[in-house]
């Protein structure tokens, strides 16, 4: 008895602490060139909430909001060297981060 009730709380406790815990969002991240050979990428927000994201291109970030299920216009490198392994994007929930909203909506 004293181990089904063991058993039965630890199951409750796992249930309880696996529904607090929040999932990333789910964004696809585009590659590209421009016209004129400039590396770029932007980010397409597939969740039904705004998001905090950046895009940083050795190592400079342009931080911007992104709406529900949008996406952000391209951003491109400003050297032909760059290729898509020297962007890094970021996303988050805003909620998480309301120092965003300073930032531009996309």
């Amino acid at each position: 008895m004293k181990n089904l009730l063991i058993t039965l709380f630890l199951s409750v406790f796992i249930l309880l602490i696996t529904n607090i815990v929040q999932a990333k969002p789910k964004t696809k991240t585009f590659y590209g060139r421009s016209l004129e050979g400039f590396a770029q990428v932007k980010i397409k927000n597939n969740t039904t909430e705004s998001l905090a994201c950046y895009v940083a291109i050795d190592g400079f970030k342009i931080k911007f909001r992104l709406l529900a299920l949008r996406e952000s216009k391209w951003y491109t490198t400003n050297d032909k060297r760059f290729e898509y392994h020297n962007f890094s994007t970021w996303c988050d929930y805003l909620t998480l981060h309301p120092e965003y909203l300073k930032y531009k909506t996309f």
